[in-house]
């Protein structure tokens, strides 16, 4: 994974936590616009998701950050 979708993860996770609390969840589509504007990285964060780490279509925002940070 680039390093500018981890940053983009962390940020994501980090709006939706101050904005819903630490118990808010999220798919990998909250890090995109509607509008599918860059494929490539999408692809990349579904198969973070899906594939490498197989984990639920909605997951805690604080789960996420964490696996982000710990470089999983």
């Amino acid at each position: 994974m680039n390093d500018n979708l981890r940053q983009k993860i962390i940020a994501v996770c980090d709006q939706k936590i101050a904005q819903k609390g630490d118990k808010v969840g999220l798919s990998f589509y909250a890090f995109f616009a509607n509008k599918n504007d860059d494929p490539a990285l999408l692809m990349q964060a579904a198969t973070w998701w899906i594939e490498t780490h197989q984990l639920d279509h909605f997951e805690k925002a604080v789960k996420v950050k964490d696996m982000i940070l710990d470089g999983k």
